[in-house]
């Protein structure tokens, strides 16, 4: 038995093993990209990546799924840093972090499972088409625009600049990297153990130093030079009411994707299920850990969480592993990723904007699902129109208000058999929101015949529709001969 349980342990640990070399390779050119694409040095990406598999890898809660700076933050990391100076970043993460660990320890990590599907993917729709349309100017080496609409305005602009031969190199590159991401998953398996944006950028680097083409490239210092905590000046900006909303904004919405991405790798595997409390106050942690040190927010990504699944990790000292190979790469070899052309990782990241955008969902959305496709494709124009945070608050209260006018279905069945009383059932929801249904039907009645109302199959009445039933039975019980009897009180229930 002993025998069986080493050669268990030996098999998983070289399963593991494997599988954090495949993440490292998939994270490497994800850190440096979305770093970059912030407006960061790149060497926050690859902080922040370190911490994700290191700090968060070895807390409880979701035992395969990796952390580390996200596309889906870009936009509004960007942002931050565009309003508030790259000093007050590590501020703005280290709040968020705290914020995200007393959400945990409150026992509400379940409840971020609450958020409309809709709202998550209209908001990472919204922040794919941003990214894309962004990305596309840094192939070019052109400067773009503030606003998410200025940048999807401007593109037919981007042709007066291909003159030059940098410009040109810079989309060859780029339209050359998202060729090989397209195409790499097409070929035979074997081929596909490395991963596809390792060998887009690699091949993007081999030929930029081969053909000597005018690409600019990455440039990166030490690890401890880039580390730059919190100053306490930076704090005290935290009274600002837009720090306060960056914060909430961070925290919010690095938990939901987080713990959409729990849910989404819990159903790839066979183990032990996420503890989402638990997973909330690990990511916490490590966005805490990360604004100490000033790099990037984190997030559980899905990418690299279905790599490591898909590569075989049994348990977590794959993503711990990974992170350790980041830290041994940017400690020991920093100097290899001055070789990689900035239009290549440009290309990259349009290649996982796209894949953020449910181009394949959309049509049969909008044909089961109206109302949920409205919700969707709403959000992402907010976010691409106004901000990540005000988009996405639009986006929670069309979907509020659409569950609000489907779940408030009210019927009324009027039942006149010529002799006595008029019969009137009333069944389903009394809200606000069906009042003018409920009160076009009850004044229509005659006023000159007995009304028996019956609300014995009324599941819900609130305040409002209380306050018009008992004027409604006042008005016809004063004015007329003929009055009206209630099955019961009316009391909201």
């Amino acid at each position: 038995m002993t025998r069986v349980r080493e050669d268990i342990m030996k098999l998983t640990w070289r399963r593991d093993l494997a599988a954090s070399l495949v993440v490292f390779l998939v994270a490497l050119p994800l850190c440096v990209g979305v770093a970059v694409a912030s407006g960061v040095p790149a060497e926050l990406g690859l902080i922040t990546g370190i911490v994700g598999g290191i700090v968060t890898g070895l807390m409880p809660g979701s035992s395969l799924q990796v952390s580390g700076p996200a596309a889906g933050l870009t936009v509004l990391v960007f942002e931050a840093v565009r309003a508030y100076g790259l000093p007050a970043l590590g501020v703005l993460v280290l709040a968020a972090g705290l914020l995200q660990v007393l959400l945990g320890l409150l026992r509400l990590g379940r409840w971020f499972r609450a958020i409309s599907i809709a709202v998550v993917e209209g908001m990472l729709a919204g922040i794919g088409l941003t990214i894309i349309a962004g990305q596309l100017y840094a192939m070019a080496d052109v400067d773009a625009p503030a606003s998410g609409v200025g940048k999807l305005l401007g593109l037919p602009g981007i042709g007066g600049a291909l003159a030059t031969p940098g410009t040109l190199a810079g989309i060859g590159i780029g339209a050359f990297t998202i060729a090989v991401l397209v195409l790499w998953p097409r070929l035979p398996e074997r081929v596909r153990i490395v991963p596809g944006a390792l060998v887009a950028v690699a091949l993007a680097a081999a030929g930029v130093a081969a053909f000597g083409l005018p690409a600019e490239t990455l440039r990166v210092q030490g690890l401890l030079e880039a580390i730059q905590p919190p100053g306490a000046d930076q704090f005290a900006r935290l009274a600002e009411i837009g720090m306060i909303g960056t914060v909430v904004a961070f925290a919010l919405i690095s938990s939901a994707e987080s713990l959409f991405s729990a849910a989404a790798v819990d159903r790839m595997h066979d183990g032990p299920r996420t503890d989402y409390d638990r997973e909330l106050v690990a990511q916490g942690t490590g966005n805490a850990v990360c604004g100490a040190l000033g790099a990037l927010p984190m997030t559980a990504v899905i990418v690299r969480s279905s790599a490591n699944v898909q590569a075989g990790a049994r348990t977590k000292a794959s993503r711990v592993l990974h992170g350790v190979w980041l830290l041994v790469f940017a400690a020991l070899v920093p100097t290899t990723l001055e070789y990689i052309p900035l239009a290549a990782l440009a290309g990259v990241l349009v290649h996982a904007g796209w894949k953020l955008i449910p181009w394949r969902g959309l049509r049969p959305l909008w044909r089961d699902h109206r109302g949920e496709a409205v919700v969707l494709v709403t959000t992402a124009v907010a976010v691409v129109t106004l901000n990540l945070f005000e988009g996405v608050l639009l986006g929670l209260l069309l979907a509020i208000a659409k569950t609000a006018w489907e779940t408030s279905h009210i019927h009324l069945d009027v039942h006149d058999g010529g002799d006595g009383p008029i019969r009137v059932a009333v069944s389903g929801h009394a809200t606000f929101l069906r009042l003018p249904k409920l009160l076009d039907t009850l004044e229509a009645l005659p006023h000159d015949r007995p009304i028996e109302l019956d609300l014995s199959r009324l599941r819900h009445l609130d305040h409002a529709c209380r306050t018009a039933l008992v004027g409604w039975v006042e008005r016809h019980n004063q004015s007329d001969t003929a009055g009206v009897t209630v099955d019961r009180e009316l009391q909201p229930v």
